[in-house]
């Protein structure tokens, strides 16, 4: 019989979320009955009892704070004094509907709007809205704030012990485990490119496993708690690092689509060498846990790769030329990958990057400190990170404002209907709340079908057991734990009905049991839905999409001004001179910041899709191209800054700069109109015997120094890999073109010294994937 009674039960707990469901079932029981009995059947004190109940139950069943055991225990125990403020304020405010709702609103909108901080206080978020809802409602009863603390803090402490000791989860895997695996793989995939440019063979399958291991990589794959999202420097330089092993990737894609056999030219291939060593280097660090202590060799690779390429400019095929600039990207990007990991695991910032300009009165150096962050206190981090999205086009901003002005009106419409609960009026609002009115709606039935169901049930109960609270008593445990372990498996309608079943339990042990308190329980569940309905209705509706074209075409708009200012700042010192104390790339990466969020806002939308999408992965790995390679440029090449190029070359650059700014403005706005898209056939531009600058700087043209010679051809080599991307947005879209690991590309983020660049996607994995949008593409098919 034990084996008849443990196989459905070793079942059950084989379905996907079951255990992760039984486990915080167990805990809302351990948190929440313990205290909610010895104060109401012991101590006799009601209040108490309440607080202690509803201090437990939101943070074992709502929220999912990041890190192994002991760091929630310490984030649990933070999150107090938070509470405390909270519940003080509720219960201060309550003097009045219209203060209430005011605080309602105050506290909707600071505590979502800090969510941008990343999933540590988004994994919070829900227990802050309620430890406030709970106390502002009347009756007005000041005198009963210390047991309304004592029961919220006995709550919390329960919840610490329950989630340390009683089944603990096991430590998640660090992201940084799973990035190392990025960077093993594009590790091998150098190594099969350096092959490709020696003996000519193919590095399709390495292509393809670093491709999979970069989606397992992003963010939207990762578990939301494990996401490195906020604005402290370690998640930045964890950003910075996937960003970085990210633009390797994409110049080995160049160099691997190289049609017909190049001579080999044996600096590049060493120089690939050592960048796959280095790449090994910051796979084993990063998987460790431990920055390597040894020197990393490729600084003194790439000066010996730029003196043999020195030596050999002149009279050089332009194709040869163009291939060495794209493998010299490909190292300089594992450098900063290897620095920024250095940072991640706890290292200073590299030498030569020291304090942010200004706080040491040095003169500013405009797009060159890439880790200026490493050094910027954090109250200075959050700032820039809350203030890039003070700004109505925020999906953030949105979010906030329409959730606080529904909260809001819903305490409103409770003070003047008087309901007896309004507490599950805006329960309800903040429960059903989406990011957009067709998510709402989609939530609203299952919802609505649970509710009366669980109210149903509740009313036969209470009117078959009547007014005696032990049988509710003994029977809360048990509806707990079945009721909110069986959610994943009979989905969201259940959930909605053993709460409700919780809540009307709870409930009647305070007063006497009456069948009408499910029937209020549907009313104020319908209050609230409406309310949440309307305000999804009014307030930017379509969510994410209504955001996302436009953010995406005025962040291309941003990169190809970014284009013409970069390409200028290189070649004109009078350029310089004005723009000194400036970051040409700060408008381009504050753009991409907001056009990320609002990428990953749309993933996790389930909207109706009537027509194929844009290629907004496309859009965004134009965007990318343009802002990471400017900031390698500008890295490499600052020398360069004290002396103009000679006119001719200088023209030549701006001519190209020019046409490429075009070719991103076309593609913005295609973006911006959702029009029709060119046929796949013009992706084919910009070839490397047809390039201006890449001739002269082949001809070597006499008042060209070596240096300015390859800073013409490292900036074609960009600004060439923009145009390609450009086009290929506009390209109507094709499945064979790109493979299937590489579509529905989440938004990843350049962490660098200007405001705002840190990863956005803090949203759960999208439940329906998105149609193929064009995916990644190698900027350079069809050309080197």
């Amino acid at each position: 019989m034990g084996a008849g009674v443990s196989t459905p039960v070793r079942r059950l707990l084989r379905h996907e979320g079951v255990p992760q469901a039984a486990r915080r079932a167990l805990w809302a029981v351990a948190a929440g009955c313990p205290g909610f009995y010895l104060f109401r059947y012991v101590t006799g004190d009601s209040v108490m009892a309440l607080y202690a109940m509803f201090g437990a139950l939101p943070l074992t069943m709502f929220c999912r704070v990041p890190g192994p055991a002991p760091q929630r225990a310490r984030t649990l125990l933070a999150a107090l004094p938070v509470g405390w403020v909270l519940v003080t304020a509720g219960t201060l405010l309550a003097v009045s509907p219209w203060a209430a709702a005011a605080g309602m609103f105050a506290v909707g909108f600071v505590i979502s709007f800090c969510g941008v901080g990343g999933p540590r206080l988004t994994g919070l978020a829900m227990a802050f809205q309620l430890f406030y809802v709970l106390p502002c409602f009347p009756p007005y009863e000041p005198g009963t704030l210390g047991s309304r603390l004592a029961g919220l803090t006995t709550g919390i402490l329960l919840t610490v012990l329950a989630e340390r000791f009683l089944w603990p989860e096991p430590d998640p895997v660090p992201y940084r485990a799973v990035l190392a695996g990025a960077a093993a793989a594009v590790a091998d995939y150098t190594s099969a490119t350096a092959y490709h440019l020696e003996a000519g063979g193919g590095a399709l399958a390495e292509r393809e496993a670093a491709d999979r291991a970069l989606a397992a990589a992003r963010l939207s794959r990762v578990p939301v708690t494990e996401r490195p999202a906020s604005p402290s420097v370690h998640d930045r330089a964890l950003n910075h690092t996937r960003a970085a092993v990210r633009h390797v990737r994409d110049q080995l894609d160049r160099l691997a689509d190289c049609p017909g056999p190049l001579p080999a030219d044996p600096a590049a291939v060493t120089l690939l060498r050592h960048t796959e060593l280095s790449l090994r280097s910051v796979a084993g660090a990063l998987r460790t846990g431990a920055a390597d202590a040894h020197p990393d060799p490729l600084p003194a690779a790439l000066a010996a790769f730029d003196a043999a390429r020195a030596a050999g400019l002149r009279g050089t095929a332009t194709e040869r030329l163009r291939q060495d600039a794209v493998a010299r990207a490909a190292a300089e990007g594992t450098r900063l990958a290897t620095e920024a990991a250095g940072i991640a695991l706890g290292n200073g910032p590299p030498a030569g990057h020291g304090p942010p300009a200004g706080d040491a009165g040095r003169p500013a150096r405009p797009g060159t400190d890439v880790f200026a962050y490493a050094t910027t206190p954090p109250y200075r981090l959050w700032w820039r990170r809350l203030r890039v999205h003070l700004t109505p086009h925020s999906v953030h901003l949105q979010n906030a404002l329409r959730l606080a002005a529904a909260l809001a009106c819903a305490r409103l419409v409770v003070g003047a209907l008087d309901l007896s609960h309004g507490f599950w009026v805006l329960l309800a609002t903040l429960s059903l709340m989406r990011t957009s009115a067709a998510d709402t709606r989609a939530a609203l039935g299952p919802a609505l079908t649970g509710t009366v169901a669980g109210a149903a049930a509740a009313a036969l109960m209470l009117y078959a057991v009547g007014d005696r609270p032990l049988v509710y008593a003994v029977a809360l445990p048990f509806v707990m734990f079945t009721g909110f372990t069986a959610g994943p498996l009979l989905g969201p309608a259940w959930m909605q009905a053993a709460f409700t079943l919780v809540v009307v339990f709870v409930f009647t042990q305070f007063s006497t049991a009456d069948w009408r308190l499910s029937e209020a329980r549907i009313l104020d569940v319908l209050v609230g839905s409406a309310i949440g309905i309307v305000a999804g209705l009014l307030a930017w509706p379509r969510g994410g999409r209504g955001e996302l074209g436009r953010d995406m075409a005025d962040f291309l708009t941003e990169c190809a001004v970014a284009c013409r200012a970069v390409t200028a700042l290189l070649g004109d010192d009078r350029f310089q001179r004005e723009r000194s104390q400036g970051d040409p790339l700060r408008p381009a990466r504050r753009a991409m910041h907001l056009a990320e969020a609002s990428f990953a806002q749309y993933l996790t939308e389930r909207m109706q899709r009537v027509r194929p999408e844009q290629h907004w992965e496309a859009a965004l790995a134009t965007g990318r191209t343009a802002v990471h390679g400017a900031e390698l440029l500008l890295m490499t090449h600052q020398d360069g800054l004290r002396e103009p190029l000679p006119p001719g070359p200088a023209a030549a650059l701006t001519g190209l700069a020019g046409q490429v700014a075009q070719e991103v403005l076309r593609a913005a706005d295609s973006v911006r109109s959702g029009g029709p898209r060119e046929p796949r056939t013009t992706v084919s531009r910009y070839p490397a015997e047809e390039s201006g600058p890449l001739r002269r700087a082949a001809e070597g043209r006499a008042g060209v120094s070596d240096a300015h010679m390859m800073l013409i051809v490292d900036t074609e080599a960009w600004l060439t890999g923009v145009a390609h991307d450009a086009v290929r947005t506009r390209a109507a879209p094709d499945r064979r073109d790109v493979p299937a690991t590489r579509r529905a590309d989440p938004p990843e983020s350049w962490p660098t010294g200007g405001p705002g660049v840190e990863a956005g996607a803090r949203h759960r994995p999208p439940a329906v994937r998105p149609p193929h949008g064009g995916g990644r593409p190698g900027p350079g098919t069809g050309r080197a």
